[in-house]
């Protein structure tokens, strides 16, 4: 058995009697893409006993801070400042800190801040611990319909016009169901461009997950073009596209 997976002795748990947060690690927690309620009981009580909250969205973790009456020191990091705070979280981990690491929606390093707080954090010898919950990618394919044994994930495509084509015609003659984010401003423009490139294949928008007005639609693109075309569709969008020759 690893060690650790034993059991911890009692001077390492909390007055609940579960396992305590280690010292100097940094727990990634996931955080709900839309409904308050999606979280989990362990996310929860690792952020009541951290040191500190690191978040991507200062005012939107607040929120969520305060709806479960949860008061912690927030520490802003996001894309364009990364680097640094990552130096600072690093020399929180030094002193022994537990640091709860959250983007403002979802399981950090998902196409969100990240990925380069982990690597530092490993890199320096530090305990990385992931409490998992909700992730809009696994929400949306699990609800899709499309065959999810095998799927590739894209992310965000590029927003230049020729990259964001170049990318698409990359992914064609790939035998997998693949997974991507789009934003309202360019669901229109991206269904353009799945008419053109994937013309033949099945389409899922899934919009607003968990939320109120949480939407599937299912077509070919250039059915799910003319929808869009007609109202207007907002909200975050994850959008499915079918394996270039499913298994029946």
């Amino acid at each position: 058995m690893d060690k650790r997976d034993e059991i911890k002795p009692a001077s390492h748990r909390n007055e609940r009697g579960l396992p305590a947060l280690a010292a100097g690690a940094l727990y990634l927690v996931a955080t709900p893409i839309g409904n308050l309620e999606d979280i989990t009981l362990r996310a929860l009580r690792t952020l009541r006993e951290c040191d500190v909250v690191a978040a991507e969205d200062t005012r939107r973790t607040g929120q969520l801070l305060r709806h479960y009456e949860i008061s912690k020191p927030i520490l802003s990091y996001f894309r364009f400042n990364e680097a640094k705070r990552s130096e600072e979280i690093i020399e929180r981990l030094r002193r022994g800190e537990k640091v709860a690491l959250v983007t403002d929606a979802g399981s950090p390093g998902i196409s969100d801040p990240g990925e380069r707080v982990v690597r530092a954090a490993m890199e320096a010898g530090f305990r990385v611990e992931a409490v998992p919950g909700p992730c809009a990618l696994v929400a949306a394919l699990t609800a899709s319909g499309l065959p999810a044994e095998e799927f590739h994930f894209i992310g965000f495509l590029p927003h230049k016009s020729g990259q964001r084509r170049k990318t698409l015609e990359r992914l064609r003659n790939l035998n997998a169901t693949l997974v991507l984010y789009e934003s309202p401003h360019r669901i229109e423009k991206l269904l353009t461009e799945l008419n053109e490139i994937f013309p033949d294949r099945s389409v899922v928008l899934a919009r607003e997950l968990t939320k109120k007005f949480e939407e599937f639609l299912r077509g070919s693109p250039a059915e799910l073009l003319a929808v869009s075309q007609a109202r207007s569709l907002k909200g975050e969008f994850v959008v499915l596209i079918g394996a270039a020759n499913p298994v029946s």
